[in-house]
């Protein structure tokens, strides 16, 4: 077999054969296919697309290739959910222990975060002596023991993605459909997850920002999914403005604990709500959607989520007593008020604008090798559709330097006030709950 020939054939707009995919795969990660026939491949991908069944075998391919986590020791269903990224995510903080409280293992493998704010690590890590360094063995048993626990991702997971990930960011071969599902797919399969719940942004805040492409991203990774025997779900959510109130890593813990106490922001509560439901559905641990959304609804309630959440941190080194006196989380030196300009309504609030903003005060990295200041942050005070008077505040920013002259300017130029009311723009853009 020659690459010449596996290129030509889908430049030309053929099906490729698992045969030709797995070749591909396995001598690109090996290195006895050069960049320059991989990236061909991945241009002609571009522009002539892939079958389902192509896609299937691209995704296994990539499996394949590094490690692959055994969960089998573990009781039940594992359900893995993924976010494609957006400004004040902090789903995963409710969510964990919010199934896990309905008996549904959460064995979360997790990364840290590049950009506006820290990943799932960096944000539990904001509670004193969280750690992620445990072995298999032990990951397990907390799992079996406690319903959750989170690890840090193994070095070996699909290599060949992340090598051919690195060769489209050069080669502007990212935004290709086929190429985003089995790769997002790839790594959740890779993970050991029996099922999975996928949450797609869509928004000025999203990797997707057209509502479009976003349902034919949903649609492609559910049907991966699918056809390689994992159950898979999606919903299309929202990210025009960012999720919740609060962006940073401290605040985003706080946030989440409210949440679990049933007091936090209204969308972040409901997606996790939605998400959850698809969760615990296919965990089975509920008949329907609307019985595993009664039961997450009675754990939020009745306190099981967030005592779950004190075990959770406590079993992993972290200081519980935060869940009930949150002022020991990290503080930032300086409290500033972003006030507005005028009487209005707000009009827009541009979600990954405001995520830079973030990232300036040091909520995320600019490159890997950045450190992230846990304390430091935004705290929205009004959403899209809010009234605000002049002089009122917009954004509370919580700072370690005092002079955030460039952050307000940011922020001014990515909060939009109207005198005219605008409506909140809706959360939930549709779910894909089978293969259609």
């Amino acid at each position: 077999m020659r690459m010449v020939d596996v290129i030509e054939k889908k430049r030309d707009g053929q099906e490729l054969t698992s045969e030709e995919i797995n070749y591909f795969v396995e001598g690109y990660t090996d290195g006895s296919i050069p960049d320059y026939q991989a990236s061909a491949l991945t241009m002609a991908i571009f522009f002539q697309g892939m079958t389902e069944r192509e896609r299937a075998d691209l995704t296994m391919a990539m499996v394949k290739s590094g490690d692959q986590i055994d969960l089998s020791a573990i009781e039940g269903v594992k359900v893995d959910k993924h976010s494609t990224g957006g400004v004040g995510d902090t789903t995963t903080l409710v969510l964990g222990p919010l199934v896990a409280a309905v008996g549904v293992p959460v064995a979360k493998m997790s990364g840290r975060g590049l950009g506006h704010t820290g990943g799932t690590i960096d944000k539990l890590e904001a509670v004193p002596g969280f750690h992620v360094e445990i072995d298999n063995d032990e990951f397990i048993r907390l799992v079996n023991e406690n319903k959750i626990a989170v690890i840090g991702q193994s070095g070996n997971l699909t290599p060949a993605d992340k090598k051919l990930y690195s060769l489209r960011d050069v080669t502007a071969t990212v935004n290709s459909i086929p190429l985003i599902a089995s790769s997002i797919m790839s790594k959740k399969i890779a993970a050991g997850a029996d099922a999975i719940v996928l949450d797609v942004k869509t928004g000025a805040g999203a990797f997707m920002k057209d509502l479009e492409d976003s349902q034919k991203l949903a649609q492609a990774m559910v049907n991966i999914g699918n056809n390689v025997g994992r159950r898979t779900m999606a919903v299309i959510s929202d990210m025009s403005q960012p999720l919740g109130f609060a962006i940073g890593n401290a605040l985003e813990v706080k946030e989440a604990i409210d949440t679990l106490r049933g007091e936090g922001p209204e969308d972040l509560t409901q997606l996790c709500l939605t998400l959850g439901s698809h969760m615990v559905y296919l965990a089975g641990k509920a008949e329907s959607l609307e019985e595993a959304r009664e039961k997450l609804v009675a754990v939020m309630k009745d306190g099981s989520a967030l005592n779950n959440f004190k075990l959770f941190l406590k079993s992993q080194g972290g200081d519980e007593s935060v869940v009930d006196d949150p002022e020991r989380l990290p503080k930032a030196a300086h409290i500033f008020e972003l006030e507005a300009k005028q009487d209005g309504y707000v009009s827009e609030i541009i979600a990954d604008a405001v995520g830079t903003a973030a990232m300036w005060l040091g909520a995320g990295r600019a490159t890997k090798e950045s450190d992230i200041d846990l304390a430091v942050g935004l705290e929205l005070r009004k959403k899209i559709g809010d009234k605000v008077q002049k002089g009122e505040s917009l954004v509370t920013i919580h700072s370690n330097t005092g002079t955030i002259d460039d952050v307000k300017d940011k922020l001014y130029e990515s909060i939009k006030v109207t005198e005219s009311k605008v409506e909140a723009p809706i959360l939930i853009h549709g779910e894909i709950k089978e293969t259609e």
